[in-house]
């Protein structure tokens, strides 16, 4: 079981690189139109885009999305670099599923990243479904201990378990024994989708069993189904089918708008530059998760992340003065920085 799941990790990475349609480059954020200022009156010098989440500081929000997890050489080496450039540029990093430290204990040394990482914001990440499958809180505290995490992703994916050849479906229940594990954790808990994003229901079923952060991880970027479907042995065609189902990333933030006063949410899901990681967090993102984007680099080397981030933070900082935006706070849920016709759902 354990060796079968870093090998489906490995097999996840090079699906993504031979394929370019993983990446359905939704580019739903093209809609959402900035309202320029000619006059900004402030000095581009000054503007600030750092931010504290969860007690740390971060030089502007950006969270290096959960990619993957295990014990194979690549996976190790894409952590290791992408866990490297978070503590250079000081961003947030997720994990890959930790799941396989719970069947395979040498799989931890993968997850251990704190050694080139001691200062950033890091979140552990497993799948919910395990919940379903006798983890228990004790084992995900255990977990979470090993890696030094401050949050846990807790990750939603019906879709890619639907499709997947190995997948477990039994989401019967569920939102129950997430309440539990959150009861029983001192650590934040995260529910994220993981690219077809979060619908009110969803919202709303997290907020009455004690969630307070959310992922909306939507629809526009990497499509699991069409990972997935790579991977399967029959004549189906389900993958495809369905590789592009899910809400928008941009939908789903709207519809949690109503929610953001109870809720703190993170945008993730089809962000490919500076611009859509502005708009996310106008939208009220208070991180904004970029994933492919980095894959490429992490595979490369520690620097060429670097490289990537900072080219991501210049787009990023660029924006804001162009906004008249001094600081994070002039961002979060400002309408007037959408042209008129642009406005927000309330």
């Amino acid at each position: 079981m354990s060796n079968s799941i870093s090998k489906r990790k490995r097999e996840h990475i090079e699906v993504i690189n031979r394929d370019p349609m993983v990446d359905r480059q939704g580019h739903f954020f093209d809609a959402i139109q900035l309202q320029h200022r000619a006059l900004p009156e402030i000095n581009l010098e000054d503007v600030d885009p750092s931010i504290t989440v969860m007690g740390k500081t971060l030089s502007f929000p950006l969270l290096i999305s959960s990619m993957t997890g295990g014990d194979d050489q690549l996976v190790k080496k894409v952590n290791r670099h992408l866990a490297e450039a978070a503590q250079i540029t000081g961003v947030a990093m997720g994990l890959g599923s930790q799941r396989v430290m719970l069947k395979q204990p040498e799989a931890e040394l993968s997850f251990q990243v704190r050694d080139v990482a001691p200062d950033i914001l890091l979140f552990g990440n497993l799948g919910a479904i395990q919940l379903n499958n006798g983890v228990t809180p004790e084992q995900v505290k255990e977990m979470l201990l090993k890696v030094q995490a401050d949050a846990l992703f807790l990750h939603l994916n019906p879709l890619q378990e639907a499709i997947q050849p190995e997948g477990d479906t039994n989401f019967a229940g569920l939102a129950a024994r997430i309440g539990e594990l959150q009861a029983a954790l001192d650590y934040p808990v995260v529910l994220k989708e993981v690219g077809a994003g979060l619908s009110v229901q969803d919202i709303e079923l997290g907020l009455s069993q004690g969630i307070k952060w959310f992922d909306v991880a939507g629809r526009g970027g990497t499509s699991w189904a069409r990972i997935e479907q790579h991977r399967r042995k029959d004549d189906s065609q389900l993958g495809f089918t369905l590789q592009d189902w899910g809400i928008p990333t941009t939908v789903s933030l709207q519809q949690a708008r109503p929610y953001m006063q109870e809720a703190n949410f993170i945008a993730s899901g089809g962000l490919r530059d500076g611009l859509d990681l502005i708009k996310s967090v106008i939208m009220g993102g208070y991180l904004g998760g970029v994933a492919k984007p980095l894959l490429a680099p992490a595979m490369e080397s520690t620097a060429a992340v670097v490289t990537a981030i900072e080219s991501l933070k210049k787009e990023f900082v660029t924006a804001m003065f162009l906004l008249s935006a001094k600081n994070i706070a002039d961002l979060r849920l400002n309408d007037t920085l959408l042209l008129p016709q642009q406005g927000i759902n309330k």
